[in-house]
């Protein structure tokens, strides 16, 4: 019999009452009040009750060894009565306790396939969510692919999803990215995951801080990141403080800065992070970009002509090299304007917004106050002229 038959096919017909005997007989005392309740409220066939039972039961230390039995033969036998995305999210948690690779694949697409799409569709991408994660952890990166496409082709199309449904995918989604060493995509889905979770909750620790390490390695060397405002904003990062990697959150402060005295003074940092020692050429051009669009942002709107021999001076870049860096920040979308070789001038009519650290947000409140004393000037010089052809 084929694999995808054995999924879809009906085990027999449980008897419900033997198996809770049985189970009260072989179980702890700490899980007897959980299958007496199954017991009640199967009779009284009181099916979203028995699901936030089952949920308390599988969530229960000392259930674990009896999870997966439970599973497969009690709730199996009723599982259609029940909330299909419900039912799913428990199928999750009992997965977590197959070691067995294969087996776990199995379990996890033999529910798969008792899922209706279209009835269903949240479920379908929970499970498929999970089912990707699982592949990835085995090295399957093509079935991993493969699987999470196909979620996002149904979930995309969905409004109102709930948020562990979310979840779901947008972790699998960073994970695989991850692995593949994209920053981009993997800084972009990471984020989307945290915005579905909370951090303090549903991460320990330990995961805080590996998170907040990988997103920051990911917005340092991604090549389309150069504002960094989310991650900064995060409480995440937080989660650095007074560990061994709380420099590399300076790091971030510093790049968002433009501060390129202080990444050179950061540098012999790098071999304790290989990867940014190795892309060091990348983030030397990326910290001058910065500077560059810091640069530009300290100026008035009618003060952005800027002449190359200052840029160099800011960038701390050659002269015959500001030509290819300011192409370099119009290509990315960092600023807007024009070049002028004759003059060896560069005419900026736009910035990037970006997040504003507290010295930013002085120098943007100076510039502030700058325009509204020129607007009273311009208001006093003109009040008198008003009054005169009035009168």
């Amino acid at each position: 019999m084929s694999s995808s038959a054995m999924a879809v096919d009906k085990p027999a017909k449980l008897d419900v009452e033997e198996y809770l005997t049985t189970a009260l007989s072989a179980s702890p005392q700490e899980l007897h009040t959980f299958f007496e309740s199954f017991r009640t409220l199967h009779e009284r066939k009181l099916w979203h009750q028995l699901s936030l039972k089952l949920f308390e039961f599988f969530r229960h230390d000392v259930s674990k060894p009896y999870r997966v039995d439970v599973f497969e033969r009690f709730v199996r036998d009723f599982e259609e009565k029940l909330n299909q995305l419900r039912l799913v999210e428990m199928g999750v948690i009992v997965s977590k306790e197959i070691d067995n690779p294969a087996t776990h694949l199995s379990f996890l697409t033999s529910l798969l396939a008792r899922i209706n799409t279209e009835k269903s569709p949240e479920a379908h991408v929970l499970l498929l969510s999970t089912l990707s994660h699982a592949k990835l952890l085995y090295g399957d990166l093509e079935g991993t692919r493969t699987d999470m496409d196909s979620a996002w082709k149904i979930l995309d199309d969905l409004d109102g999803v709930d948020v562990s449904v979310n979840a779901a995918y947008y972790s699998v989604a960073a994970d695989y990215y991850k692995a593949k060493a994209d920053y981009v995509p993997y800084y972009k889905n990471s984020l989307l995951y945290l915005a579905c979770v909370d951090p303090e909750i549903d991460l320990s620790p330990e995961d805080r801080i590996l998170r907040a390490h990988d997103l920051s390695i990911a917005a340092l060397l991604g090549d389309s990141i150069y504002n960094f405002g989310e991650l900064l904003m995060h409480p995440l990062l937080s989660s650095l403080d007074s560990t061994p990697h709380e420099w590399i959150k300076i790091l971030l402060f510093t790049f968002n800065a433009g501060d390129i005295g202080k990444f050179e003074s950061l540098a012999p940092l790098f071999p304790k992070e290989p990867i940014l020692q190795e892309n060091y050429p990348f983030l030397r051009q990326k910290i001058c970009l910065m500077a560059l669009i810091e640069s530009v942002f300290k100026r008035n709107a009618d003060n952005r002509t800027m002449q190359f021999q200052t840029i160099a001076e800011e960038t701390r870049l050659p002269l015959h090299e500001v030509e290819h860096l300011v192409m370099k920040a119009l290509s990315l979308t960092l600023i807007r304007g024009s070049l002028d070789e004759i003059s060896q001038t560069a005419q900026i009519t736009w910035v990037q917004p970006r997040v504003l650290d507290r010295t930013q947000i002085g120098t943007l409140a100076d510039r502030l106050k700058t325009w509204t004393d020129k607007l009273k000037t311009v208001e006093q010089r003109i009040a008198p002229e008003l009054l005169v052809s009035s009168s």
